[in-house]
């Protein structure tokens, strides 16, 4: 592996830079305050890279039942991901990991959500990529930054556990909020995806779901054009999951509870 030599950094003393501030409101001259400039050293250095390991698994998920297009986008995202390591106190941004996904990256048209119901796009499928990361980095304990819920449910996720992600304006982000760095160890081929977070493990995490309630009833709605795909429609619902994360002898370290609403599915009738 490759280990980038650290790179200190300059922070603001903000008690040096504004301990002159009511002065320089005051007073008639010219009313400039200059910043107070220190060198802060960098908190993970290039030995500590070099001394890293990541030979045990916090956490890992595997997701299935993609089209052949959708297996395309996940797989050519999975390799794009693979190795990804990120350093204590750092946000990992799969869109701004990978970049743009379009078809000049090799991406092709897939399924997406589209106002409510079943479309294409270049890049479609992707979003099973985000749910596999978002349960991978779930189970490892990591910090959850951003995750978006799809629209509506989809069975093969877990529900109230799963994330969708779309080019530049719909991002997924964890924090390693550990002191060791992480590797993100990605598998996929043409039935699965499976994603690994490697590291440190130094802790266990339990999933609760709480159940489904307040059921909504579909609507019909009526499609014309070559992409339309009528469907029936499904129920909508809201749900909630619950992560419990504990440190190896069993001691609770945190209890967080994230609701989530699920729109109902159409009926789409194309015409």
């Amino acid at each position: 592996r490759v280990v980038t030599p650290e790179v200190n950094g300059h922070e603001i003393n903000w008690e040096q830079t504004l301990a002159g501030l009511s002065e320089s409101l005051t007073g008639n001259g010219e009313r400039t305050i200059d910043a107070v400039y220190e060198d802060t050293p960098a908190t993970f250095t290039a030995a500590d890279a070099q001394a890293a390991t990541f030979d045990e698994v916090m956490g890992e998920f595997t997701t299935g039942g993609f089209s052949a297009a959708s297996g395309t986008n996940i797989r050519l995202t999975a390799q794009m991901v693979d190795g990804a390591v990120v350093s204590p106190g750092e946000t990992f941004s799969l869109n701004n990991y990978t970049g743009p996904r379009g078809a000049a990256q090799g991406f092709v048209e897939s399924g997406i959500i589209l106002d409510g119901h079943s479309d294409k796009a270049v890049g479609g499928g992707i979003s099973q990529f985000a749910t596999t990361l978002y349960n991978a980095y779930y189970f490892a304990g990591l910090e959850d930054i951003t995750h978006t819920p799809h629209s509506y449910y989809i069975s093969r996720y877990p529900a109230g556990r799963e994330a969708t992600i779309f080019d530049g304006a719909i991002d997924l982000q964890f924090r390693n909020n550990t002191p060791y760095p992480v590797m993100i160890k990605t598998s996929a081929d043409s039935s699965s995806v499976t994603v690994q977070i490697m590291g440190v493990d130094t802790t266990s995490v339990e999933s609760i779901n709480n159940g489904r309630w307040a059921t909504t009833q579909p609507t019909t709605m009526r499609l014309s054009g070559d992409t339309c795909a009528a469907s029936t429609g499904a129920p909508g619902f809201t749900t909630s999951d619950t992560r419990i994360i504990s440190d190896l002898a069993g001691n609770v370290i945190s209890r967080e509870t994230t609701t989530t609403v699920y729109d109902p599915s159409p009926n789409v009738v194309c015409s």
